[in-house]
């Protein structure tokens, strides 16, 4: 290139050729005007002349030429290996980003359908489990509440039939107490019998199973004479029978009571079971839809990151097939201007070849 550059200086001093001389044909100076568009074709006729006139010889000058031609086409393998090696860069460049890209959006289609087809149904129905636990909470301590209050009102009932039982009992008691003692009774103390009777009878007004008893005994007292051994010993038999009915009752009842006591106790139990079972459910219900709560925020974070990364990866793709294109132009253009160069240095080789060349400068060296 050293002597490239004393050629180029020579140039700078030479006269250019006069393509208008009469030596030269039409297809000649057309030959010279595509020359002259190249800067190294103008450099290398205006060298020939300039090398031919100060007595070099031709087969140097050629030497010289061609060596020239052979830097430029040097330059140009490596102009071609430099966007070769780029172009190398490029596709691997492009399909490392294609692949993140693809294996990104494979990432966002999942996070994606993990948090619409995963996250949000299992959160849906967990809030249902959990509305459905509460419901059942609510209805277990309305049943332990009703059942409460049944107890109450049905121990109440059985403590008035207790107190009824009692008094008529007591009644009865009383009136076998007076017959016992009874020979030729007094109308007192037949009245008395009598009121003890009516006494017994709303005692047992409730309970339709005695009326019949009573009715027989208020019968049997109001016309029985009771100084008649015969039907006092009657009224004393009806009375131990209606007695005996009403303990049997008493009895009867008192053991439904504790029936109804020991279910209303194992009710009881079962409920608070049942509700201490929704209450740990209802834990780790809560605890499910925290975990859920907090996955989805997660995954939405996910999201979020992984449409920046897929930002970033399309735009570092659009730089690079960007920074290829400039490139490619860049080449093409480089690739065309040395492609003119040389094509102009070979023409002007072949020119300068012609005897014609050499005629037109023994003219220059004449005319000189």
């Amino acid at each position: 290139m050293f002597k490239v550059a004393v050629c180029a200086l020579l140039v700078l001093a030479s006269t250019a050729i006069n393509v208008q001389s009469s030596i030269w044909t039409s297809k000649d100076q057309k030959a010279f005007a595509q020359i002259h568009q190249s800067g190294w074709g103008k450099f290398i006729l205006n060298f020939a002349e300039l090398h031919l006139t100060t007595g070099g010889i031709l087969s140097e000058l050629n030497s010289e030429i061609e060596k020239l031609i052979g830097e430029l086409e040097e330059e140009l393998a490596g102009v071609h290996h430099e966007f070769n090696r780029r172009t190398d860069v490029h596709n691997r460049e492009v399909a490392r980003l294609e692949q993140e890209i693809q294996d990104k959006e494979r990432e966002l289609f999942n996070a994606h359908d993990f948090f619409d087809n995963v996250l949000i149904p299992q959160g849906e129905r967990f809030a249902a489990q959990l509305e459905q636990l509460q419901e059942n909470i609510a209805n277990n301590r309305r049943t332990l509440e009703q059942a409460t209050v049944q107890r109450a009102n049905d121990h109440e009932t059985f403590e008035a039939q207790v107190v009824e039982h009692n008094d008529a009992i007591s009644a009865i008691d009383e009136c076998l107490q007076l017959l016992s003692t009874l020979e030729a009774p007094s109308l007192a103390q037949i009245k008395k019998v009598q009121k003890n009777l009516a006494k017994i009878q709303n005692s047992l007004k409730k309970h339709n199973q005695f009326q019949i008893f009573v009715k027989v005994l208020l019968e049997i007292t109001v016309d029985s004479n009771f100084a008649d051994q015969g039907a006092l010993r009657d009224i004393v038999v009806a009375f131990n029978n209606l007695r005996v009915e009403l303990v049997d009752s008493l009895n009867q009842i008192t053991a439904d009571e504790a029936d109804q006591v020991a279910e209303f106790n194992a009710q009881v139990i079962q409920l608070n079971q049942e509700h201490a079972e929704f209450q740990r459910a209802v834990v780790v219900k809560n605890a499910e839809i925290e975990a859920n709560t907090t996955k989805q925020e997660q995954t939405l974070d996910l999201i979020d990151e992984l449409d920046a990364d897929l930002a970033t990866l399309n735009g570092q793709l659009q730089a690079e097939n960007d920074d290829y294109a400039f490139a490619t132009d860049v080449y093409n253009a480089t690739v065309a201007e040395y492609n003119k160069e040389i094509n102009a240095a070979n023409q002007a080789l072949d020119l300068l070849n012609q005897p014609r060349f050499q005629d037109y400068v023994k003219s220059q060296l004449k005319g000189a």
